[in-house]
């Protein structure tokens, strides 16, 4: 069984460099999940029944490894931002076709934690606070993908409220209407989806 230290996308990135196509593979393979998120994140909840985000995700698979040669990044932060731009420009084409415009705006990745309690005052960062060190991106990134693995696996409507909640920051009352549920049972939905969740991260932990 490999470790996770031997599919984590530094050494994947590292092996596919070398030639090999199963390496190249594994490597695109471990980022599948990932950016099913981000495409889930692109695409609105209303569009989702014209375009499936395994959609735009095979569609970047298939681009990104046509053009991998062409990569010129040297760790996995540029790596993950390449896919990214690729899928964006993919979800920007697929959502233009049934949208009848050439303007989207752009939603930015946002991490997969709870969002703030709407009470609470939102405080500006600190300009003064350090930035994350290479490491430390490199652990952010690998924890991404790890939840984002962890949240494939959960029931269909635990990966729907999570996304909504958690990628768009919508308020329980617009997931409640989005998925035709009352707010109290998409707040108890939303609650057990989370414990599901941080049980199947600890489990690939």
């Amino acid at each position: 069984m490999a470790t996770s230290s031997e599919t984590s996308v530094t050494n994947l990135l590292a092996r596919a460099r070398g030639g090999d196509e199963r390496d190249v593979n594994r490597l695109f393979e471990r980022c599948r999940a990932y950016l099913r998120l981000v495409a889930q994140a692109q695409v609105e909840s209303w569009l989702r029944a014209k375009v499936d985000p395994s959609d735009i995700v095979q569609q970047t698979l298939v681009e990104a490894h046509r053009d991998f040669a062409r990569f010129r990044g040297t760790n996995e932060a540029e790596w993950m931002a390449w896919l990214r731009r690729i899928l964006q420009r993919n979800a920007a084409d697929f959502v233009r076709r049934y949208r009848g415009t050439d303007k989207r705006q752009q939603r930015l990745e946002v991490p997969l934690a709870p969002p703030p309690d709407a009470s609470s005052s939102a405080r500006p960062p600190d300009p003064a606070a350090p930035g994350p060190t290479p490491s430390e991106e490199v652990m952010q990134l690998e924890r991404e993908l790890i939840v984002a693995d962890a949240l494939m696996r959960l029931d269909p409507d635990h990966q729907e409220v999570i996304v909504l909640r958690n990628l768009e920051r919508l308020p329980f009352d617009e997931v409640a209407r989005r998925m035709g549920r009352t707010r109290p049972a998409v707040q108890m939905l939303w609650m057990r989806a989370v414990r599901k969740l941080q049980q199947e991260v600890e489990r690939a932990g």
